[in-house]
């Protein structure tokens, strides 16, 4: 039997994460740190810089996401923290213009990045994680969740076009849907205040 467990990301997991980003697909050269800058900032960095931004990040704290595990080995990432601090997030009008939240609120986190390790895609690792990341946001006094996923209307796609996470996994961890940012992509929120 297979055992999955779920950690928040601190220093001392540094390997671990670097480990579930670099299983295949966009993880290794992005970093996560996508979500963090805004378009013209992103273009400015090459990939040994935003290791070491997002590094920084980590070491700094409080830890930006959780990496799962199946059977002890790191299998994947999830990105999430205070909305107010993933700056592509503010700068992204159909998000601004979607939203019911104010952009100051630091209540507000939102989910932004999932990596699955190629040999782990298809199992449900994406759900695992996310329902870790709740718990996380949570236990930090939380008031509202949101995500920006895609939704694949039950058609494979690309494992690089859904690091926002898909539609399905974000319902199935209690999310509802708030409006349509653009064709295949919704802005589905939890409100923690509510549910349990």
């Amino acid at each position: 039997m297979v055992t999955i467990t779920t950690e928040l990301a601190t220093p001392p997991r540094w390997d671990d994460v670097q480990h579930a980003l670099t299983g295949g697909g966009d993880g290794a050269s992005c970093q996560c740190i996508w979500p963090m800058l805004r378009n013209k900032d992103w273009n400015a960095t090459t990939t040994p810089q935003r290791a070491e931004m997002f590094r920084a990040e980590i070491d700094a704290g409080p830890p930006p996401g959780l990496v799962a595990y199946v059977d002890g080995e790191a299998a994947g990432w999830i990105r999430i923290g205070p909305r107010t601090t993933q700056a592509r997030v503010l700068h992204t009008r159909i998000i601004a213009a979607a939203t019911e939240e104010p952009f100051d609120d630091e209540s507000v986190w939102a989910v932004t990045c999932f990596v699955v390790r190629r040999e782990h895609r298809g199992s449900g690792l994406n759900l695992d994680l996310l329902r870790a990341a709740v718990s996380y946001a949570r236990e930090s006094g939380v008031r509202v969740i949101e995500g920006y996923p895609v939704d694949t209307r039950g058609e494979r796609q690309p494992s690089n076009d859904l690091f926002h996470g898909t539609l399905g996994t974000f319902l199935a961890a209690g999310f509802r849907e708030q409006a349509e940012l653009k064709p295949g992509r919704t802005l589905v929120a939890l409100d923690l205040a509510t549910t349990r």
